[in-house]
């Protein structure tokens, strides 16, 4: 993607030359914390192929936080889904030998993607809110002292104060009014299920409240969590993260404004903004490696008759379920379908000699094709997507970005995808044969479809058509936005076989 050799520009360092930037070097204060407000650009350069890789393994978890909040998951279940993402692919460990290097690639990542996301303000919002509920879930994952320690490290952009004892005293009656309820919540959440009388000997024993100017704390007056007295407001401080979060959110949106009148400055350099333009583009289709997290196990059954069978097409997503019942249907698939569904079965592990052996017993079996008509006009174009025939280019499957790319299906083509393609009659239909029988489910499937956001809607089906399978597996089981045929079966076998 990028050029590698030495090249000088005008205005720009050239990277190899540069004695100064050999490796980066943070600042013990830059990284003193795991968490941050990323206030503190990064000054020294890395590589291009660091560039993208680490722009692109934070988008993977902004993705899944994306998807998790179009489905209205709670924070703990957010928490949940993007656990192992974090741990894959951005760890922040609270110590050993990496740590440096996993807070210098998160601190670039964010930095990175401010360049992405600060376009267009329907992008600044995405990236403001899915940035937000990151920082959010990091801060629970942190232990009590990193947390004070975390707030004590930025105590003078925050200026905190907090209640005396005895002005605790004075107003606890009114403190435990308009506080206790959300806190007796927020430990019900926690697992800790007080009486009213212990309730109040926590706030009295061990609850801190910060007390704050109201302009600071005007977004928390609707959530009914604070006391207002005198033209201040108290919060506890179990709930400070309300308050972290806002001015985060609050500090993002400004620095995505001034980033936005940066970007004309990129302009010259061909090598970054292509890989820029192309992320804001595609933020929900980052491409679905084939190999990933493939098990040859899982392969070792797929063969030209195992592929129509019910123990194989049982984990197909509904497009490939659709094109290939259109195939054993008709015995025949126009060229884009046939480029789908080939590229897609090349992806479960269907070996070339087997895919010929399947596409041609399914044209021929009808008898309307004879098998020489077939070895002429077909052969070729089934071993040419496995890279045996003219420019030997090994395709990939495609994604849900090249499959929403081809042009709509007209009549008598099965190519596309169901919840775009498909009417609302019909979809239900498909649904429903897939096992999605509740009014409210099929409900939340059709608002995802109405909102254009199919593999939201993919997505959600994968979910409540593996619900046993997903509660048995748990933390095992990476939760991941759908937006791969190929990825929906690999993780549909992979539920199954661990089962």
């Amino acid at each position: 993607m990028f050029r590698q050799v030495k090249r000088r520009t005008a205005g720009r360092r050239n990277f190899e030359d540069d004695k100064f930037s050999s490796s980066v070097s943070p600042s013990s204060r830059l990284y003193k914390s795991r968490l941050s407000f990323y206030d503190i650009p990064p000054m020294s350069e890395i590589t291009l192929e660091q560039f993208e890789m680490w722009a692109i393994d934070r988008l993977k978890i902004l993705i899944e936080i994306e998807s998790c909040q179009a489905r209205s998951k709670s924070l703990k279940e957010i928490e949940t889904s993007i656990k192992p993402l974090l741990l894959k692919y951005l760890p922040l460990s609270p110590s050993g030998e990496n740590i440096e290097q996993e807070r210098i690639k998160d601190h670039y990542s964010h930095y990175i993607l401010r360049l992405v996301f600060c376009r267009s303000e329907d992008l600044r919002k995405k990236f403001i809110k899915n940035e937000t509920t990151l920082f959010k879930v990091r801060y629970n994952l942190l232990q009590p002292k990193e947390q004070q320690e975390f707030i004590e490290l930025y105590n003078d952009r925050l200026s905190w104060n907090y209640i005396s004892a005895n002005e605790k005293q004075e107003v606890f009656d009114q403190l435990y009014a308009a506080c206790g309820l959300t806190i007796k919540n927020h430990l019900l959440v926690e697992g800790e299920n007080l009486n009213n009388e212990q309730l109040r000997q926590h706030l009295l024993v061990k609850e801190n409240f910060i007390k704050l100017p109201f302009e600071k704390c005007a977004n928390l007056v609707g959530s009914r969590s604070i006391f207002l007295r005198n033209g201040y407001g108290y919060l506890p401080s179990s709930l400070q993260l309300n308050l972290l979060a806002i001015e985060f959110q609050e500090n993002l949106n400004q620095i995505l404004l001034q980033t936005f009148h940066t970007i004309p400055r990129l302009e010259e350099d061909d090598r970054i903004l292509p890989l820029l333009n192309n992320m804001s583009r595609n933020f929900a289709n980052i491409q679905y490696d084939s190999g990933y997290n493939q098990d040859p196990a899982l392969a070792s059954d797929i063969n030209a008759q195992s592929v129509t069978t019910d123990t194989i097409t049982q984990h197909y997503p509904l497009c490939a379920k659709h094109l290939q019942n259109t195939l054993v249907a008709n015995s025949h698939l126009k060229y884009n379908a046939r480029q789908q569904l080939g590229l897609f079965l090349k992806g479960i592990g269907l070996s070339v000699d087997e895919a010929v052996k399947f596409w041609s017993y399914q044209f021929t079996k009808s008898g309307v094709m004879s098998q020489e008509k077939f070895n002429k006009e077909y052969k070729y174009n089934i071993r040419h997507q496995y890279g045996l025939e003219g420019a030997r280019i090994n395709y990939k499957p495609w994604d849900c970005a090249i499959i929403y790319s081809k042009p709509n299906p007209g009549r008598g083509e099965a190519h596309g995808c169901p919840y775009r393609d498909f009417s609302l009659d019909s979809l239900v239909n498909n649904l429903q044969e897939m096992g999605i029988t509740d009014q409210q489910e099929l409900n939340n499937v059709i608002d995802d479809v109405n909102k254009r956001d199919y593999t939201i809607a993919c997505t959600r089906v994968f979910e409540l058509t593996h619900k046993k399978q997903l509660a048995t597996a748990g933390a095992k089981m990476e939760g991941l936005h759908i937006n791969h045929p190929n990825l929906y079966f690999d993780r549909s076998r992979q539920l199954a076989k661990s089962e």
